[in-house]
């Protein structure tokens, strides 16, 4: 009785994991056609393949600025909280 318990707990784990995993790689999958799409949608000339990526890469991307900048505000506010709390840096 015990092993046949086993054996269902077992099988169940088994197809729950090929569950997420079938869910995953869909996910997957969808997200390399949603890069794909973007690629493709990009004028000619504009993706690092076709010999202007150096160009792109001495304009910079919109998305690195705002990153940048909230990196430069998050280690305001962590200077502002250890003022805040007393700490000297």
């Amino acid at each position: 009785m015990l092993g046949s318990e086993m054996l269902v707990i077992s099988g169940a784990g088994l197809a729950g994991i090929a569950i997420v995993a079938a869910t995953v790689l869909a996910g997957w999958r969808s997200w390399l056609a949603l890069k794909l799409r973007e690629l493709e949608s990009l004028p000619a000339g504009q993706h690092a393949g076709a010999g202007r990526s150096h160009d792109l890469l001495e304009e910079g991307s919109p998305e690195g600025a705002a990153r940048i900048e909230i990196a430069a505000l998050k280690e305001r506010i962590r200077k502002l909280e250890a003022i805040a709390s007393g700490v000297d840096l």
